[in-house]
């Protein structure tokens, strides 16, 4: 996974910075965007383009900004996890890594494609790419036939429990991710070594 395991995010960074360009509170936008729309899972399945996600978004919330402000809102809402990322590096020279996550092309263009461990991962599985939403298994298989490589020859790491649950069923090793110390105590256990 990648929100909140390879880095935090925060869609309250997202809000706060286009509050400034509508007369809605962040509240307002928050159930606008993210309660009351299908919009962001529409977007991160490929369903609608960019330009529409941010022509709904405009529309349903009356703003009045440029398509590359709200680019640039909607992207910066990232915080690396430093000790995620020396664990990726360390593992690397060991394993094949993959990165798997619910994500749409802004996100991924601006805000994970210039993450520094990118580059190391040796397969990437994204929802708006693959056309399917976690915890759907198709995202899954499409990271196992990418890799070559059979579920239970595979680890998977989210912050979500009912994904972790749905590897599990499938044959993957889960671990479900509630802290660096807990991740590396999980890793160990099943023999990974780094």
């Amino acid at each position: 996974d990648f929100g909140n395991v390879v880095c935090e995010f925060d869609n309250n960074i997202f809000l706060r910075k286009i509050s400034g360009f509508t007369d809605k509170s962040i509240s307002e936008l928050n159930e606008l965007i993210y309660f009351s729309s299908d919009l962001p899972r529409r977007y991160e399945t490929g369903s609608i383009s960019s330009g529409q996600f941010f022509n709904e978004i405009s529309k349903r919330c009356n703003l009045l900004m440029s398509k590359s402000e709200f680019i640039k809102a909607y992207s910066n809402i990232f915080t690396p996890i430093k000790t995620s990322f020396e664990l990726i590096r360390k593992l690397k020279a060991r394993y094949k890594l993959a990165l798997l996550s619910n994500t749409s092309e802004w996100h991924v263009q601006y805000g994970i494609r210039p993450v520094e461990v990118l580059d190391l991962f040796d397969a990437v599985s994204l929802s708006f790419e693959v056309k399917a939403l976690k915890p759907d298994k198709k995202i899954f298989y499409d990271s196992l036939a990418k890799l070559n490589i059979e579920p239970e020859e595979c680890i998977y790491v989210d912050d979500i429990e009912e994904y972790v649950r749905v590897v599990q069923r499938i044959g993957i090793h889960p671990i479900h991710y509630t802290s660096h110390t807990d991740l590396c105590d999980s890793l160990r256990k099943l023999n990974v070594f780094f």
